[in-house]
């Protein structure tokens, strides 16, 4: 149902289905209901984002899209909103993107629709992924803040209708060492499993890991497959080769699979940097601390 924006705002409404007036009035909270689910118009700048909305990014090449649509057609459907608060501020709870494009296009008042609900995060994530996808990054991070929020993984997965295999897939993006988070924020390789595959590739093979994500391909599950069909036989053939009394290679694993291990607690203590650790004792840290201490001995000379 289109809405031009030469119209007057009744005529806008009026546009958008607004329920008729029966013959006979209505008892208040039938009255009340339909009034809550009536557009009204609203001006742009009393409007604000929902800081916990799972999307983060949206790519100005969409933005510019649908704020050109919007100019020629209007906002084919209003925007979902919380009460006012006691600043006359409503809040976003859906059509933060249509939002954001009329503000791209100058557009003074938007259609708006008030609900008393409380939010629902997974059906923020719903309709967001039913118009245009989470981008992976932004869909684990939600992951992760529901889980860090009480919700079992299980829980998770069957709010978002995925199997726990895709949901940890996602978790693991957060943990990214800084070459696979890097060719994922590039957008060289942006599929949860293959960034998986890659990253349990990196302890064993950092090398040819490297190098791939050194390149500037797309980076493919059958480049990852190619990595980990071949390692093993180039290996061999390698060590074949080699004299027996000289024999490295042992070595070296085991120091690429440290740095790896390495790369994984850096994140994980980043990421502990930034929690609220509220729950935890000064005795749990200082415990924690003279770990790392002891593990760091395990090399000294």
């Amino acid at each position: 149902m289109r809405m031009p924006w030469s119209k007057s705002g009744n005529l806008q409404l009026d546009l958008l289905d607004a329920p008729a007036v029966p013959e006979a009035a209505p008892t208040l909270p039938t009255a009340a209901r339909a009034a809550a689910r009536r557009p009204s118009m609203v001006a742009t700048a009393r409007l604000c984002e929902d800081a916990n909305n799972p999307r983060t990014q949206i790519p100005d090449a969409d933005l510019d899209e649908l704020a050109d649509d919007i100019r020629r057609h209007g906002i084919l459907q209003p925007i979902v909103v919380h009460p006012a608060d006691a600043h006359g501020r409503h809040q976003i709870h859906f059509g933060a993107k249509r939002w954001r494009a009329a503000q791209r296009i100058g557009l003074l008042e938007v259609p708006v629709v008030v609900r008393d609900e409380p939010t629902n995060p997974y059906a923020q994530v719903a309709e967001n992924q039913k118009r245009h996808g989470l981008t992976p990054l932004d869909l684990a991070r939600f992951i992760r803040g529901r889980i860090d929020a009480g919700d079992s993984n299980s829980t998770v997965a069957r709010n978002l209708g995925l199997d726990l295999t895709t949901v940890a897939h996602h978790l693991a993006l957060l943990d990214l060492p800084p070459g696979l988070d890097a060719a994922m924020k590039s957008g060289r390789c942006s599929s949860p499993r293959t960034l998986y595959e890659l990253n349990k590739l990196h302890a064993e093979q950092p090398e040819r890991v490297a190098e791939l994500v050194a390149g500037t391909a797309p980076i493919t599950r059958e480049a990852v497959a190619g990595i980990r069909d071949t390692a093993p036989a180039a290996d061999a053939a390698a060590r074949a080769q080699q004299p027996t009394a000289a024999r490295p290679n042992g070595v070296a694993q085991l120091l690429a699979r440290a740095t790896g291990l390495c790369d994984k607690l850096d994140a994980a203590l980043m990421r502990l940097g930034k929690a609220d650790r509220g729950a935890l004792s000064a005795d749990a840290m200082a415990d924690l601390r003279q770990r790392i201490v002891q593990l760091a001995r395990h090399i000294d000379p």
